[in-house]
């Protein structure tokens, strides 16, 4: 199985935790929820949100929230979406080094940057976890059919 293959499509986030002084806390909650999607043309896009509720905007409109609406609903969500390359493939242990360039993000410090994801496949389960250089994030997605 080719692993840079399997990666296209979309994937479910079943789990996020990010480890703070080795302790894990899950800054989306115990059920987050998101998707991960990979193109064939080489895009890469990335949703999660916590599963809590996020208020609504009392004036219901998109961009016209308080300051304190518009930062809680931040909160709860990251998202940012660029081009992906395959940087190294281990096709034995089927693990993979992607590079992610940040064109737009939630996070306007991920603007411009380039990030390191390492993919580890569990075939068995349809899953995929993920790590980065730039944290200790551990995130699990499940293939979507």
């Amino acid at each position: 199985m080719d692993l840079t293959q399997e990666i296209i499509g979309a994937w479910a986030l079943v789990d996020y935790q990010y480890p703070i002084n080795g302790v894990d806390t899950k800054p989306l909650g115990d059920h987050p929820t998101g998707f991960l999607m990979y193109t064939p043309d080489g895009y890469v896009a990335a949703n999660m949100m916590t599963s809590d509720v996020r208020p609504k905007y009392a004036s219901a409109d998109l961009h016209k929230g308080t300051l304190a609406e518009m930062a809680a609903a931040a909160e709860g969500y990251v998202a940012y979406a660029g081009r992906f390359e395959i940087k190294s493939y281990d096709e034995t242990a089927q693990k993979l080094v992607v590079r992610h360039h940040m064109t737009v993000s939630m996070n306007p410090t991920w603007l411009g940057e380039v990030q390191e994801r390492y993919v580890t496949y569990d075939p068995a389960a349809q899953t995929i976890t993920i790590t980065a250089a730039v944290n200790d994030a551990r995130l699990v997605w499940r293939k979507q059919q």
